[in-house]
């Protein structure tokens, strides 16, 4: 059975203790030994004759090896209160977007609270200690701001904590480690003495009651507070049992030694007996040490009041358990509740009460709140096996505390390696607005930190060995967010519909940057305000449709008179004449026209065609750039018919060049002499020149004026019945063309 070594090195003495723990959490003393410093070693809970303390360590030891009959070679330690620094903060960690909290994401919102509270310790510290982190607890979790206990396995927007960390001086741990190894030790756990108290004073079940623990040492007085399930703050006063000593010491002219001997007497017995410094024995009342003590005791209880005040948010608690030494001096516990506002029954020390589960092998040890600190040391050993190890970092040599958890990120912490120089960096985002709406576009991500330890590549959850050598090369930032108009979905997926003669006309919408109309190549910038307008002007729409506007012609939008420039909403309707048609394909400039039948585009086009006067000089619209229109408009309808009779162009003649897109449907003649003959106004009209003919091919075979609507629709009749321009036709169709009168 394996046991485990704890020293409790106070101001006063030094209480070692040998034990175990059993499979059903009792711990079993098999030995202890208490032995006081032969002179003042230590003052306040701190080392000052790292010699003198490291001999009464190797005498306990010595002693608890012979107890035992086994040596001892590892030690459990805790450092006191006095230099003790807390830090409570609040931090917060949003996501992107909805996440699911991993156990990466709560070691992460950990190290953003200890990182928070270093800076706030750094802001406050006006000594020349420099600060280690020893530990942290989790006051509260937060999911998107409601108090949770665990966060890991929820869904969440934003997850955060209330987290309270301790830190200690570098000289307070360095003077425990040397007095111990001085003593032939080596450190197998560390915690604080307010941790290893509240640990065995006050068990889990107790700690949703808002209860304080006081640890009166003869140094220090430790204070720790609980409420609702966690220790929610440490702290400590620089006051305690010496301070009582040395009243004694003053009033009865005895030296120090002798002083304690009469304040351990008074708390004991009715009489105390006593030799001063002039080898007289005096044998007095314990009444009269109570009332030389009494205005040390009443200081020392308001400051301890004070401070738990403090702790506790300037409020009292419902309970106050005291341990140690000091506390046992008679009118302590009287004085405090006072202080308090409790009754007396509510502050209380602990003892033998809460050793319940601690049993002592040597009968003649009696159950004591001495005794409380020494066993929290031995089970914390059990809970959380604490130590500090040393690394080099970035070649720089870091001392950190070691809770088995340790990973490189620790050391970079600990070290004031910047917290965004671990982690990937995004490039500078563009903030802008789009219709009013806020928009972000993320910057690139940039390349990790590089890591290593002991030369092979590593990551910042690597965990820790001791005296390993760990660089870091910080990380790099992405590339600067990059966004265009052309990837706005408002640019893309929008559209603004107009009514231009009586058919529905699609155009896409523009876009204006801070007031300007800009391309779709334009790059956003941070801050730009970018609008879709929803209005043309007359002069866009003409331009967008490729067509040349008849300006000695009357305008009209919503049958009002317009010009030009009039501005033409979403559905407004537009009725102008045209002067010249531009030769550009329709589907090259984007232009949608959503009419639903085949005739209405013949009637359309040519009723532009009746009002096109241009002059002799002007590029004017022939009947095969008309013909051409009509059938690009209808390519999505018969464009599978048309696949299926065209030429592939590898399979044309040597001689002939390949026909461009606008041509594709009207073939030249060919080698077969496949012909149809037709009726067309009565007269019979022979198609040759392809395997099959459809309505369309008949404009290529004879002579119909296709200006002389005069602002007509064209009919197109097929044996007694509309006509659809992609449909076959057959020996002996009778087909009928001619100008529909107004």
């Amino acid at each position: 059975m394996n046991n485990v070594f704890g020293l409790d090195i106070g101001t006063r003495n030094v209480v070692g203790t040998v034990g175990y723990q059993t499979d059903d959490r009792e711990f079993v003393v098999t030995a202890q030994y208490i032995m006081e410093h032969e002179t003042r070693a230590m003052l306040d809970g701190q080392i000052h004759d790292i010699g003198r303390v490291a001999k009464t360590i190797k005498e306990v030891k010595d002693e608890l090896e012979k107890q035992t009959g086994q040596p001892l070679e590892e030690v459990c330690i805790a450092a006191a209160g006095r230099v003790l620094k807390t830090v409570t903060t609040h931090v917060e960690y949003e996501y992107a977007q909805e996440s699911v909290v991993t156990g990466e994401d709560v070691h992460t919102l950990n190290l953003l609270g200890i990182e928070k509270a270093q800076e706030a310790l750094k802001e406050v510290n006006d000594t020349s200690y420099k600060f280690y982190c020893v530990g942290y607890s989790t006051v509260k979790f937060f999911l998107n701001d409601d108090v949770f206990i665990s966060l890991e396995g929820h869904k969440a927007n934003k997850i955060g904590e209330d987290i309270i960390v301790t830190f200690l001086p570098e000289d307070v741990v360095d003077g425990l480690y040397a007095a111990v190894g001085q003593a032939g030790l080596s450190v197998a756990n560390m915690t604080l003495e307010p941790i290893a108290a509240i640990n065995v004073a006050i068990p889990e079940n107790y700690r949703m009651l808002n209860i304080a623990l006081v640890d009166v040492g003869a140094g220090t007085s430790d204070i720790s507070i609980t409420r609702d399930g966690s220790i929610i703050a440490y702290g400590m006063i620089p006051h305690a049992g010496d301070e009582m000593t040395e009243v004694i010491v003053q009033h009865f002219l005895v030296d120090f030694n002798m002083a304690e001997s009469i304040k351990l007497q008074s708390t004991t017995s009715d009489t105390v007996t006593y030799k001063d410094i002039m080898s007289i024995e005096h044998t007095i009342p314990a009444q009269d040490v109570w009332d030389v003590a009494a205005p040390v005791v009443d200081s020392i209880a308001q400051e301890v009041s004070a401070k738990i005040r403090e702790l506790n948010g300037d409020k009292t608690v419902s309970a106050c358990f005291v341990v140690g030494g000091g506390g046992k001096v008679h009118g302590f516990t009287e004085k405090l509740a006072e202080d308090l506002d409790l009754p007396e029954e509510r502050v209380a020390l602990r003892g033998e009460e809460v050793l319940g589960d601690v049993t002592f092998e040597q009968e003649d040890i009696k159950k004591d709140p001495l005794l409380v600190t020494p066993i929290g040391i031995c089970l914390n050993y059990y809970d959380q096996r604490n130590n500090f190890i040393m690394v080099r970092f970035n070649g720089e040599r870091i001392k950190l505390y070691d809770n088995n958890r340790l990973t490189i990120v620790d050391a970079a912490l600990q070290a004031g390696f910047p917290n965004d120089e671990l982690f990937p960096k995004r490039g500078t985002p563009i903030n802008f607005t789009v219709n009013g709406v806020a928009r972000l576009v993320r910057g690139e991500a940039g390349e990790g930190a590089v890591v290593t330890m002991n030369g092979k590549p590593a990551s910042i959850n690597t965990p820790l060995e001791p005296n390993s050598e760990i660089i870091i090369e910080p990380s790099t930032a992405g590339e600067a967010a990059e966004y265009k108009i052309s990837q706005l979905d408002e640019y893309n997926h929008s559209v603004i519909t107009f009514i231009i003669n009586g058919r529905k006309v699609s155009c896409p919408r523009f876009v204006q940057v801070n007031g300007r109309l800009e391309p779709e190549d334009y790059s956003i910038r941070e801050n730009d305000v970018i609008e879709t307008r929803n209005y043309y002007t007359v002069r866009q729409i003409a331009q967008f449709m490729d067509l040349v506007i008849d300006t000695d012609q009357m305008i009209f939008v919503n049958n009002e008179e317009a010009d030009l420039d009039t501005l033409v909403y979403e559905n407004f309707s537009v009725e102008w004449k045209t002067d010249e048609y531009g030769v550009a394909r329709i589907d090259n400039n984007n232009y949608n026209d959503t009419q639903e039948s085949d005739s209405d585009d013949a009637s359309v086009l040519a009723e532009q065609d009746a009002n096109s006067t241009e002059p002799d000089n002007t590029v004017t619209r022939t009947s095969e750039q008309m013909m051409n229109q009509v059938l690009d408009e209808l390519h999505d309808e018969f464009a599978k018919e048309a696949e299926a009779s065209a030429v592939p162009e590898n399979e044309l003649p040597e001689n002939e060049l390949p026909k461009n897109d606008i041509q594709e449907e009207i073939h030249e003649e060919d080698s077969s002499e496949n012909t149809v003959t037709v009726i067309v106004n009565g007269e019979p009209v022979e198609l040759s020149g392809k395997d099959t003919y459809i309505f369309v091919d008949i404009f290529t075979h004879i002579s119909f004026d296709l200006q002389a609507g005069k602002g007509r629709a064209i009919a197109t009749v097929i044996n007694g019945r509309d006509a659809q321009f992609s449909e076959e036709l057959h020996e002996g169709d009778k087909i009928e063309l001619y100008w529909k009168e107004n």
